[in-house]
């Protein structure tokens, strides 16, 4: 119950080459396109190539998203393995997909779930571009994915500003807040980080009245209010005052970024060393943190590990 692709495609798929053996499960990982989709297709059977061909042994089934899988096929191909299944069905179809693979069933899924795929499939695909970009363990594989896609991310955050939406503002009015941005390890504005690389954060504060020793400080929490960290340039040793009415104040925190794969809010102020806010922004704006694997928590410590004894 093989199934061959020889020099196979359609518009917007590269030729593919490659036999699977019976009772394989294979995995497709990417952007949605037409190339992944063609694939899909063309193992089962719902389309035939225009160049090339595509064989199995014996019968080609499609079962979209809510379908009933047969109980036997040569190959089975499912678009969105699970992704519309509660938990219940999901450990029953993974209970069938088992029972498949044994019966010698080819199997050809995409998902978006990096767990699922490494759990479920003997290989992975890669589909970037229109072409099989990879294709071999889950793991080497969906690496090589996530470090394509983290870069894809910061082009296109590189440039990107948040517009201030702070969920309270409050201060006697002696300066305003004109811009709180987060920035990328080259200066640039940037609504995501990289996690373990330099970051920044840039307050430019204009200054309404007189104010003989004002202090600039930011708070950074997690999504639900966990206060991550946080500092202010009296903590910082740096002195702002004194400043006249129209002065204008910019201030830049740089630090690295060891914070865990997550949506953060950012939260900045100028106040008196007494504590009179000036203005202050509660989440005035909200950035994410990315990286190319899953870390739990908030603070990412880049652990070494070492095993003793052996």
């Amino acid at each position: 119950m093989a199934l061959r692709f020889r020099e196979a495609s359609v518009d917007g798929l590269s030729p593919v080459t490659v036999e699977l053996p019976a009772g394989s499960v294979v995995g497709l990982v990417g952007e949605e396109s037409a190339a992944m989709t063609a694939i899909l297709e063309l193992a089962g059977g719902v389309r035939r190539p225009e160049r090339g061909g595509v064989t199995a042994d014996g019968a080609q089934v499609w079962a979209g998203p809510g379908e009933e899988w047969p109980e036997e096929a040569a190959v089975l191909a499912l678009p969105h393995l699970l992704s519309r299944s509660g938990w219940q069905e999901r450990v029953r179809q993974r209970a069938r997909l088992e029972e498949l693979r044994r019966a010698g069933t080819v199997v050809v899924c995409s998902s978006h779930e990096p767990e699922l795929l490494t759990a479920v499939c003997d290989e992975v695909w890669w589909i970037d571009g229109g072409a099989v970009a990879a294709r071999g363990a889950a793991p080497e594989v969906l690496a090589l994915y996530r470090r394509a896609s983290m870069e894809r991310v910061r082009t296109w955050a590189a440039g990107r500003s948040a517009v201030l939406h702070p969920s309270l503002r409050r201060g006697d009015g002696r300066a305003v807040l004109e811009a709180v941005e987060t920035l990328d390890g080259e200066g640039r504005t940037a609504v995501v980080w990289r996690s373990g690389e330099p970051a920044a954060v840039r307050v430019r504060v204009r200054y309404q009245a007189a104010v003989e020793d004002p202090v600039v400080g930011i708070m950074i929490r997690t999504r639900i209010g966990f206060e991550v960290f946080g500092t202010n340039t009296e903590l910082e040793q740096i002195t702002l005052g004194p400043c006249s009415a129209g002065d204008v104040r910019t201030v830049v925190f740089r630090f690295s970024c060891a914070l865990c794969p997550q949506e953060y809010t950012l939260t900045a102020a100028s106040h008196d060393r007494d504590g009179v806010w000036h203005d202050w922004m509660e989440d005035a704006v909200a950035f994410s943190v990315a990286d190319t694997r899953y870390t739990a928590g908030v603070a990412n410590l880049r652990a070494e590990v070492t095993v003793e004894g052996r």
